[in-house]
């Protein structure tokens, strides 16, 4: 895997970020008022994950409820995320290739990680979220990297491993946060590897 490989990017949420708090919090926020139980909610959001990248939204509209605005003041990174950054970074570049609120550069340096990496593409700063293939054609012109030369590693199927593919990155799948749920759609949507946590990559590329 490391032979001819330059570049690393990685999504954000539930690939470096845990977001399973601001999940809960914004799950706890939609059934305010009603008489939908938690659970009943949660497990409706991880059936529609199982056929879209976008449970949460389909959930919402089962139930004819708003989605509130997303806090990520309740993200942490993954007990793994710091380590592993710290390692590949001795061996690769790494990049950031994400959708977004505004800020990103700013968190990525309030969880610590952010002298990690040498290019960031973010959505909100950016005006072009994934899957749109120029959001990351934008972060290989930044990197100076030609695609047969990056690695793409991300949750989603449809936002990460898809447009990747098709753009001839390698791809690797980490199953965590509700993109866990998903399940290949179309040839495009199978990644070349699947790692259960970033533990994981060390012995992929190291």
């Amino acid at each position: 895997m490391q032979q001819n490989k330059e570049w690393l990017f990685f999504d954000i949420g539930s690939t470096l970020v845990d977001e399973s708090e601001a999940y809960r919090q914004r799950i706890l926020a939609m059934i305010k008022g009603t008489d939908i139980p938690y659970d009943e909610f949660s497990q409706t959001m991880i059936g529609y994950y199982g056929k879209s990248g976008k449970g949460d939204k389909l959930a919402a509209a089962h139930y004819g409820l708003t989605i509130p605005e997303w806090q990520s003041r309740y993200e942490k990174l993954f007990p793994e995320t710091a380590d592993c950054l710290r390692q590949l970074s001795r061996s690769f570049k790494l990049g950031i290739i994400a959708n977004q609120l505004p800020g990103t550069v700013s968190r990525l340096h309030s969880f610590g990680i952010g002298d990690y990496f040498s290019v960031v593409v973010a959505s909100a700063e950016e005006g072009v979220a994934k899957p749109d293939p120029k959001i990351f054609l934008l972060a290989l012109e930044r990197a100076g990297c030609s695609p047969e030369k990056a690695v793409m590693i991300g949750d989603r199927l449809d936002n990460d491993i898809a447009p990747a593919n098709r753009l001839d990155f390698t791809t690797i799948r980490v199953m965590q946060g509700y993109g866990q749920y998903s399940s290949p759609m179309s040839a495009d949507e199978v990644p070349d590897l699947t790692v259960s946590s970033l533990n994981e990559l060390s012995g992929i590329f190291l």
